[in-house]
Formats: C-alpha cells, sequence, structure tokens
C-alpha cells in the first residue's frame, strides 16, 4: 500500500461492487437439484448472497452433515466456475465511485468472502484491477471463509492500523466482522441486506446510493480515530 494513501478501504465484492444475483442463485439451485432438493425460488435464495457458501447451505439442506455440505458446494462451484461467474453487472456508477476513491487518495483493497480465484477473475473482468491494490478472499478449502477471518488477514498483510481503515459492504456479515477488530463500517443498502440489517449490525453509517459513496467515505477519514 503507497504511503500516500491515508486512509484505507476495504471493499466488500457481491451486493457492494457487483451484482451476482443471477449467477449466484442459478448456481444454488443447480446444485440443490443434483442433490434431489427442489429449488426454493430466485427471490429467495437472494437472501443467501453474501454469507459463507457452506453456511448457507448448511440452511438450505436443513442439514450439518458436512459431507452433504461439501458435494453442494462442488455441484455449486462445478457450475459457478465456467457459466455463473460472469452472470454478473457492475453496479452503475460504482466505477466512476472508484475513480473519484483512487483520485482522493484513498487506498482500495477488495476483501470478500468468495473464493478468492474467483474474486480476482471478477475484478478483473471488470476492469476494476487498476483500482485496487489487492484482493483478499476465501480458500476454496473454506479456510478464512468468515468476514472477520478475511479482515484480519487483510490488516496483517498489509501492515494496516485498523483505526486507518474503514469497511464498506452490503450485509450485516461485513459490519460485524469488521467491528471484530476495531475497523470503521460504512453499508450500502443497493445490495441484499436491508438498512435495518445494517443498522443492527452497528454500521457506522449507511448510505442509499453509490452517489453518495466518496462523501461517506470522507466522513469516515475525517473522523479517523488516529490520523496521520
Amino acid at each position: 500500500m503507497s504511503g500516500a494513501h491515508r486512509y484505507v478501504l476495504f471493499f466488500d465484492l457481491d451486493g457492494t461492487l457487483t451484482e451476482p444475483a443471477p449467477g449466484i442463485t442459478a448456481c444454488f439451485a443447480h446444485a440443490l437439484r443434483a442433490l434431489g432438493v427442489q429449488p426454493r425460488a430466485a427471490a429467495d435464495l437472494r437472501r443467501f448472497i453474501g454469507p459463507p457458501l457452506r453456511e448457507a447451505f448448511a440452511e438450505l439442506l436443513g442439514s450439518g452433515d458436512a459431507k452433504v455440505i461439501e458435494e453442494a458446494v462442488r455441484l455449486y462451484r462445478e457450475r459457478f466456475a465456467s457459466v455463473g461467474l460472469f452472470e454478473n453487472a457492475a453496479y452503475p456508477g460504482i466505477e466512476r465511485a472508484l475513480e473519484e476513491l483512487e483520485r482522493d487518495l484513498f487506498g482500495l483493497v477488495v476483501v470478500t468472502s468468495k473464493p478468492e480465484v474467483y474474486a480476482r477473475r471478477i475484478i478483473e473482468h471488470f476492469g476494476f484491477s487498476r483500482y485496487f491494490s489487492n484482493v483478499y478472499g476465501a480458500e476454496l478449502s473454506g479456510e478464512r471463509s468468515t468476514k472477520a477471518e478475511l479482515v484480519a488477514h487483510a490488516l496483517r498483510n498489509e501492515s494496516l492500523d485498523a483505526r486507518r481503515v474503514c469497511m464498506v459492504g452490503d450485509r450485516k456479515h461485513d459490519i460485524e466482522g469488521a467491528r471484530t477488530w476495531g475497523v470503521s463500517t460504512i453499508g450500502v443498502a443497493w445490495g441484499h441486506g436491508t438498512v435495518g440489517e445494517l443498522q443492527s449490525a452497528g454500521a457506522d453509517a449507511v448510505i442509499a446510493t453509490v452517489s453518495d459513496l466518496l462523501g461517506a467515505c470522507r466522513a469516515r477519514r475525517a473522523g479517523c480515530a488516529f490520523p496521520p
């Protein structure tokens, strides 16, 4: 991370930078059908976007059987790696917001529960790699799949003080995981979490539109407990 960056933003991926619902819900449905389970409607599957995949399948299957859950994950990824990965779209205005943040000397890092190998491909696909200095995601094995583990990993690898960092995400997992380490948080209401979910999780700020992002990030930096 360049020393010129005074304050660093950790960005969630799904529901924050891109809208992945078509691909993710189709992959959930593919895995469930292959296991002989009638999938829920796509609209009902949307709430499973964001949490770790194994956690989602435990609920969808109503099972704690690790072998069954791992097979569901395998089936999901069977479709996701070749098709579902790109059934995805960048939110309108998000690239312009990233340009503004970069110009304003924020450091930008992706921190997502999605496997890192997929997250990097998505960031490259949308041309976002020019804005982000690094991408942190889960291992395919499930290691570092919770947001708290990922935030800790990113803080350590980037040698960052948590007081100079803000997590930007759309689900309670983003907020709660960041708060575990004293990282400031901005909840975004254009993704898959509700305003109530983000507020209940303890977000320092909740914003409604992408155009609000620069101002909210500037406000968090201005109130930084440990200014440079």
